[in-house]
C-alpha cells in the first residue's frame, strides 16, 4: 500500500525557515516528525523555487532520518514546478497542496501522477459550494480555515470593517457531514481548539506557528498529538 492510500492528515504540519524563529529548518521539521506529525507540507513563500527546493530537501531528510519516509508524507506547497524539480532530482516528494486559485488539482494529477496526493483548500463557504457542485474524485483531501484570526497567513478573507472572517463550529460540522474526501482544518490552531475539532468530525488539524514558533517545538507538537489521540 502505498502513501496515499495509507494517508493520515491528524496532526499536519506547515512549515517554512521564516516559521523556525531563525531555528534549522530540518531540525524543527524532524522534531514534529519525532512528535508523531503524520504530514509535512513545505511552504515557504520568500524563497525562490531553488531555495525551495532546498527547504524540500531538508524536510525530506529529516523524515527519512527519523525512519517515517513510509508513513509521513511530504508535500509541497502551490509550486508544482518545484515538486516535480525535487522528484527529478531524485527527492522523495508525495504530492502537492493547492488553493482555488492556484494551479488546477487536474493538472496537478495529470503531472504528478496516481500515487501522488493531491490537496486543496478554501474557504468553508467555498468548499461547501466546490463539494456540492464537483467532481472531487482527484483529490485526496480538503484544508479549510481559518479556524482563528493568524500573522502566518496573510491572504485571509475579511468583511467589509476588516475584520478576519473565521470558520465557525457549524461550518466545519455541515463540511464534515458532506465531504467526499478527508478535511484538515487550521489557522491559528492552538491545544484547547484540538478536542473541539475533533468533536466536528474532521479528520485533522493542521499547524505552524503552535510548533515552529514555539520554545520546544518538540514538546509542543506532543502535546498536539497526544490531544488528538485523546479526544
Amino acid at each position: 500500500m502505498g502513501i496515499r492510500e495509507s494517508l493520515d492528515i491528524g496532526a499536519y504540519l506547515v512549515a517554512g525557515p521564516e516559521n523556525c524563529k531563525g531555528r534549522l529548518f530540518g531540525k524543527v521539521v524532524r522534531q514534529a516528525v519525532d512528535a508523531g506529525f503524520t504530514c509535512v507540507q513545505v511552504r515557504a513563500k520568500d524563497c525562490s523555487a531553488r531555495q525551495m527546493m532546498d527547504c524540500v530537501r531538508e524536510a525530506e531528510q529529516a523524515i527519512a532520518s527519523a525512519g517515517k519516509q513510509d508513513r509521513v508524507a511530504l508535500l509541497v506547497n502551490d509550486r508544482l514546478d518545484v515538486a516535480l524539480a525535487c522528484r527529478d532530482a531524485g527527492m522523495k516528494v508525495d504530492g502537492i497542496h493547492v488553493g482555488q486559485t492556484d494551479i488546477p488539482v487536474e493538472v496537478c494529477r495529470r503531472y504528478l501522477g496516481s500515487d501522488a496526493i493531491v490537496g486543496l483548500s478554501a474557504g468553508v463557504r467555498q468548499m461547501i459550494d466546490y463539494v456540492r457542485a464537483f467532481d472531487a474524485s482527484c483529490v485526496d483531501y480538503f484544508g479549510v480555515g481559518p479556524l482563528h484570526e493568524t500573522e502566518t497567513k496573510k491572504d485571509l478573507q475579511k468583511r467589509e470593517d476588516g475584520s478576519v472572517i473565521t470558520r465557525t463550529i457549524d461550518e466545519l460540522e455541515e463540511l464534515a457531514r458532506i465531504t467526499p474526501v478527508p478535511v484538515v482544518v487550521g489557522g491559528g490552531v492552538k491545544l484547547p481548539d484540538i478536542s473541539v475539532i475533533k468533536a466536528t468530525g474532521l479528520h485533522g488539524f493542521f499547524v505552524v506557528s503552535a510548533v515552529c514558533g514555539a520554545q520546544d517545538p518538540y514538546s509542543a507538537a506532543r502535546e498536539l498529538v497526544d490531544a488528538w489521540g485523546e479526544a
